[in-house]
């Protein structure tokens, strides 16, 4: 390979991954404690409508 073509393929390989980083696939993590902390607001929440 020449010096030319290296250089592309290292600055594809770059910008690829680039781009993969600002548009991930997986959505973001949410930390266990966090997720219980939704679950308990979520279970909360239909409750006081039926009081009224």
């Amino acid at each position: 390979m020449n010096r030319q073509k290296k250089l592309q393929q290292l600055f594809k390989e770059k910008a690829k991954k680039a781009s993969a980083k600002l548009a991930p696939k997986k959505p973001k993590y949410i930390s266990k404690a966090d997720r219980l902390k939704l679950a308990e607001e979520s279970t909360q929440e239909p409750t006081v409508p039926a009081e009224n």
